[in-house]
């Protein structure tokens, strides 16, 4: 498989309802829950990439734009946007749906770095 095929293969689309337990006071969703989201799919994404233990090393920008209020749904896509020779980005957007509508808008973007390692938690090659 080619690069381009595995980053293809490896995109990664979680949905998430978002209910009172995940929000705070002004009835949206906590920030650190939006980030611990975001990392997993961020994970999950670059291990169906290279097929081998990841870890973070670093969450290099988070932007919210958009509050995300309970009652809604959230689609997390996770997908790797450039490969190095122990590490990967993987770019993760949070989309809004409202439940009983088609609409649908950004609401939080993130890069997040990984670096693959072998059972001494040394960087192998991510290929």
């Amino acid at each position: 498989m080619t690069i381009e095929e595995r980053i293809q293969a490896s995109e990664t689309h979680i949905f998430k309802a978002i209910f009172p337990d995940s929000t705070n006071h002004y009835d949206t969703m906590f920030g650190g829950t939006a980030m611990y989201l975001m990392d997993e799919v961020a994970f999950i994404t670059a291990t169906r990439f290279t097929r081998k233990k990841v870890v973070t090393v670093s969450s290099d920008r988070i932007d919210f734009t958009k509050p995300i209020p309970a009652g809604t749904i959230v689609e997390l896509i996770g997908r790797v946007s450039k490969v190095g020779n122990t590490s990967m980005k993987v770019s993760v957007e949070i989309y809004i749906e409202e439940m009983y509508s088609d609409y649908r808008e950004l609401a939080i973007s993130g890069t997040f770095t990984f670096v693959a390692i072998d059972d001494n938690k040394r960087p192998v090659c991510v290929l």
